[in-house]
């Protein structure tokens, strides 16, 4: 395997997938290498509602959450950039970490199994089956 420059971290605003931070930080501590914060937006909208203001909105918000966490990240000392993009959580990471410097991709799952996996999905269980790079899993506390 090459050096390790840049993990992916993707984040959905749940306490859960920020279980994967304390980890990442440490890579990046000891490695030195930077982390890159993503977060998949997408805006449910209803009839009558203009589904443009309602993207935007997400966006901006996926904005916030990630500079808090960059920030906190930025103070002690790791290099970190953010993304937002919009779409299916699944494919955006994939795409993400293709068309980006990313040499790996760190993040969390629920850990479902049975019907509840199976009627909901897995985004970690698709990233882990199609990524390209290495995976990194921390199950949800």
């Amino acid at each position: 395997m090459e050096k390790l420059e840049k993990i992916l971290v993707p984040l959905d605003g749940s306490n859960c997938a920020e279980n994967v931070l304390p980890l990442v930080e440490k890579l990046a501590n000891e490695l030195k290498i930077s982390i890159s914060l993503l977060r998949v937006a997408l805006a449910h909208t209803f009839p009558g509602v203009d589904p443009t203001e309602a993207q935007v909105k997400v966006v901006r918000e996926a904005e916030e959450y990630l500079e808090r966490i960059a920030d906190e990240l930025k103070t002690k000392g790791i290099k970190v950039d953010t993304h937002v993009r919009y779409g299916n959580d699944a494919e955006e990471i994939l795409e993400h970490a293709n068309q980006n410097l990313i040499d790996m991709i760190a993040m969390t799952t629920h850990g479902r199994s049975g019907v509840k996996r199976f009627l909901l999905g897995s985004v970690a269980e698709k990233v882990i089956r199609y990524s390209t790079k290495p995976v990194i899993l921390v199950r949800c506390i």
